[in-house]
């Protein structure tokens, strides 16, 4: 009787074209913010309360939210270059 394992790599892809460099933020005044939200629980909560403060304190501008699928797993492609292509800056947080 012969047996097998199963192995699964835990490393996420590379990117496969190289991305271009932003220049750092000066200010948050005026800009837009993405948030990617890795689906754990309560940090729904988290970036509500920090969108709040952005905008009220800081003059953040709009605040863009995508969620994972799970925590495990990677934002789309397609969502990811969506979320560049309208933000000035993406803070991904984990919940919990």
């Amino acid at each position: 009787m012969s047996s097998s394992t199963l192995v699964y790599d835990p490393v996420a892809p590379c990117l496969t074209q190289p991305q271009k460099s932003r220049q750092s933020l000066d200010n948050l005044a005026g800009k837009t913010i993405g948030f990617i939200d890795n689906s754990k629980p309560n940090f729904n909560y988290l970036v509500e309360d920090l969108s709040q403060l952005l905008i009220e304190k800081h003059g953040v501008k709009a605040v863009i939210k995508q969620r994972k699928r799970s925590a495990s797993q990677g934002l789309s492609e397609a969502a990811m270059n969506e979320l560049v292509a309208q933000t000035d800056a993406i803070i991904t947080g984990s919940g919990d």
